[in-house]
């Protein structure tokens, strides 16, 4: 006789309230929007302080971050519509519609990368400092902008009966699915995965303020490798995935990214080499010590 886990004293069933928070005639307020702009606040405060513990300039991170979300959330949304182009062929103006859910976060760090470049080359400043300062504040947003997918109904995984599953509405469900109420909570999953990344990124940090030994650019090669490990299994359980023939996206770039994060680190740490950055070396340290110093 197989035991019903679901009635189990731990099990609990993620409902959504819905994608609206607050509703006042045509002034509508949703968790999604809600979610991402808290994100990039605590994001922004976040970077400014690791900034001045490091006795770097936090305007530095300030003003990019203006840049990161000018640049990371079209792009997001232009992966995503991208990959999903016969659905918005047929309703064009669902492109802009952002706030119902569907932006790719590789798109993102794709997007939030090449403004990083631009930006630290025309500041005249390492890409790989700048990128090690925003590397906790972005794994940090990815945590809180997950719980956008659990209000939107969203990114959710296959069905199960676990204790912890995720009730979907039918008009939620795609259609191979329609007789299936609970899923995996993917969203939870990964939002967890990514606190657990953002903790790891603190303590490094942290721990290289009393005993410094850590090369520029540690920090965001290892947000790629430890993101993207977590991405590769939690995407294997998703149904909505990002298809190219029969690829699943996101573990392709995931992997994508964990080679070239454990590369990074072994070029730095086994071959004690310098990363390559937007400025020469001695431009680099210059940089640094005229533009970024309080």
């Amino acid at each position: 006789m197989l035991l019903d886990i679901s009635s189990l004293p731990l099990a609990f069933e993620f409902t959504s309230p819905g994608p609206i928070l607050i509703e006042l005639g045509p002034f509508t307020i949703r968790w999604y929007g809600l979610l991402i702009a808290s994100a990039v606040l605590i994001g922004v405060t976040l970077s400014r302080y690791l900034a001045s513990r490091r006795h770097i300039n936090p305007d530095i991170p300030g003003d990019f971050a203006l840049w990161l979300v000018v640049a990371a959330i079209p792009s997001a949304r232009l992966y995503y519509v991208l990959f999903e182009w016969e659905q918005y062929a047929q309703r064009p103006g669902d492109i802009i519609a952002i706030w119902k859910g569907g932006i790719a976060i590789h798109g993102a760090i794709i997007g939030g990368t090449l403004a990083a470049l631009i930006f630290a080359r025309i500041q005249k400043i390492s890409f790989w400092q700048l990128a090690d300062l925003v590397a906790p504040s972005v794994i940090l947003g990815q945590a809180i902008g997950r719980w956008g997918n659990f209000f939107n109904s969203e990114a959710f995984g296959a069905p199960t009966n676990l204790p912890w599953k995720l009730l979907i509405p039918v008009e939620n469900r795609p259609p191979d699915y329609q007789n299936f109420a609970y899923f995996h909570p993917t969203f939870l999953y990964e939002s967890l995965w990514n606190l657990m990344v953002f903790g790891l990124l603190m303590t490094l940090f942290f721990r290289d303020l009393k005993r410094p030994r850590l090369k520029a650019g540690t920090l965001f090669l290892v947000y790629m490798v430890a993101y993207s490990a977590g991405r590769v299994w939690i995407e294997g359980l998703r149904t909505d995935s990002l298809m190219l023939g029969p690829l699943r996206m996101a573990q392709a770039i995931s992997l994508l990214g964990m080679a070239l994060g454990l590369a990074g680190l072994a070029w730095v740490y086994l071959l004690r080499r310098s990363l390559p950055d937007v400025v020469s070396a001695s431009s680099d340290n210059n940089a640094t010590s005229e533009n970024t110093q309080r």
